[in-house]
This record gives structure tokens, sequence and C-alpha cells, in this order.
């Protein structure tokens, strides 16, 4: 199957309808509107009729604190490695600006498919943890 690959923001709307597609928890049309353009890095895949089908973004400060996020590819197209192409186009993005001493993070939902890519788990260095605001 053919795929586009760019380097862009999806749109609000889309962006939701691949969340909750991948099970991802939606976000408001407000928050997608004002947080996708604050992204540092982004990708998005697309089928050849221009479905988004797969994305990922990089957000943080851009020097000291990097964090992964939305990584998400619809049901439909899983297993066919469109989630390594993501990662891999975010890390080669991460290796380009990243300083000496930069940390990234990641919550993953299948923490599997990240250990596989070099990702460890923060305990017993640390905890991970987060609050989600209602």
């Amino acid at each position: 199957m053919n795929y586009e690959l760019s380097e862009t923001n999806p749109a609000p709307e889309e962006y939701n309808n691949l969340r909750i597609a991948a099970g991802l928890s939606p976000k408001s049309i407000t928050a997608a509107t004002i947080g996708l353009p604050n992204s540092l890095y982004s990708v998005c895949i697309r089928s050849v009729n221009q479905e988004l089908i797969g994305m990922g973004r990089v957000i943080g400060d851009g020097a000291c604190f990097f964090q992964i996020v939305d990584i998400a590819v619809h049901p439909k197209f899983q297993g066919n490695g469109l989630g390594r192409m993501i990662m891999g186009k975010l890390e080669s993005y991460l290796q380009s600006v990243a300083l000496e001493g930069s940390y990234v993070s990641l919550i993953g939902d299948k923490p599997e498919f990240y250990t596989k890519l070099g990702y460890q788990h923060t305990a017993p260095a640390g905890h991970g943890m987060y609050k989600k605001l209602a």
C-alpha cells in the first residue's frame, strides 16, 4: 500500500478522529486548534485518498526537554510499520535539534513498542507521573 508522509500538523478534526479511532482519549477542538500549531515537529501519514492514518508529534521547550506525543496509527493500517516510520522521523528530528543532556520523554499506552526502540521505564530512577486537568 502506498502512503504519503508529510512533516505537517493534521487539522484539529482529523487529529481528534484519529485519536479516537486509535483508542486515545479525545481532545476538544478548541484545545487541538490551540495546541497543534505549538508543536515543535509533527508527522502525518495519509493514505492514497488523503485520509489521515498515522501521526506523531514532538512538543517541549526546544532545548532541555522534549516529549513525544500523539503516536497513533488507525487500526486498519496497524502492523505495516507505520508506527516505526513515525518514530523514526521524530527521532531524526530530535537528533538534529537536541543538545547534550536534553531529555526526551513519553507516556506510552503500549510500552513494549517503545522499549523495542530503546526507551526505558523511568523507575527505579524516577516515576513517570501525570495529572489530567478537568
